[in-house]
């Protein structure tokens, strides 16, 4: 590795600290992690089984819901074992290439979550608001464009994140990244050189993907609510409620947890280092975690296949 003027040149290595402020208890921070991943992974798994053999759950809900699954699984493997590797082995050591992908990685699956939380409330809005056309509107075709779309996007998007890193910044004032992954704006910081433009583009992707997605999740579920209120039986309207309280669980939290997550990083300087890289690692574990045992108590047909 060169040195150039106190400044590292082209780092080939990066040294994730984990949890700054906790590395004594950072192997029992690990334990309750793992046990949040480990369910995380067999609660997925078990949505996707289910759904691709129950042909009666092959329908737009539970199509997106399966999307939502195998994001989820791939998010929290993206940070997971790495981060255990450095609470449990001390292996804090990561290459630069490897590092830039998985930060590649974490934030495009972190788009795609959102495209797909998105896509669910939008079927929610058909399916309540004009129910008859529902069929029409969410056909197969539509289905593939989504998940295609949402996931090209995310990819896309956040690719130049990893181009302006790697073309742009050379000089590095330490090679000791403050989290316990690779996260744009903590290898952004690193830098020696002005890094004006890696931050700019950086905000210009959360509010492409995330804030565009939550204007118009918001916007839906306004329509969906002014819609259900208007309805005549009480029972109607508590049964409509109830078909959007499984994905307004999971999106809160979500999108709560990024956008806090998001503008400390940037703004929050008077937050401890630990709240946040700890808010940071439940960011991408807790929806992972939480979202197979949201669906699977809040969704008849899935509890029900799993009773049998």
């Amino acid at each position: 590795m060169l040195t150039f003027n106190g400044s590292f040149f082209m780092p080939s290595v990066f040294t994730l600290v984990g949890i700054p402020g906790l590395e004594p208890v950072q192997c029992w921070i690990g334990i309750p992690f793992c046990a949040m991943y480990v369910i995380a992974v067999i609660g997925n798994s078990l949505i996707l089984v289910i759904i691709k053999k129950e042909n009666s759950l092959h329908i737009p809900m539970y199509i997106f819901l399966a999307m939502l699954a195998a994001t989820d699984m791939a998010l929290s493997t993206c940070i997971l074992p790495k981060m255990l590797g450095i609470f449990w082995f001390h292996w804090p050591e990561i290459s630069f290439d490897a590092c830039l992908l998985q930060m590649w990685l974490i934030h495009s699956f972190q788009g795609t979550e959102s495209g797909v939380l998105l896509a669910m409330a939008l079927d929610r809005y058909v399916a309540i608001c004009n129910p008859l056309r529902h069929a029409t509107v969410f056909s197969q075709k539509l289905l593939t464009h989504l998940g295609v779309g949402v996931t090209m996007r995310s990819a896309i998007l956040v690719l130049p994140t990893l181009l302006l890193i790697k073309c742009r910044l050379k000089l590095y004032q330490t090679t000791v990244i403050s989290h316990s992954y690779c996260e744009h704006m903590a290898i952004v910081k690193l830098a020696a050189e002005d890094i004006r433009v890696n931050k700019i583009y950086g905000l210009f992707v959360a509010f492409a993907i995330l804030g565009f997605d939550i204007i118009f999740i918001t916007m839906s579920y306004v329509r969906i609510f002014v819609t259900v209120f208007q309805l005549p039986q009480k029972e109607a309207r508590v049964k409509a409620f109830n078909t959007c309280v499984a994905h307004i669980c999971v999106f809160l939290p979500f999108y709560l947890l990024a956008f806090f997550s998001f503008f400390t990083h940037r703004f929050g300087s008077h937050i401890p280092p630990y709240v946040h890289i700890l808010l940071s690692n439940l960011y991408l574990l807790v929806p992972p975690f939480l979202n197979p045992i949201v669906y699977g108590v809040k969704t008849k047909e899935i509890l029900l296949y799993c009773s049998w």
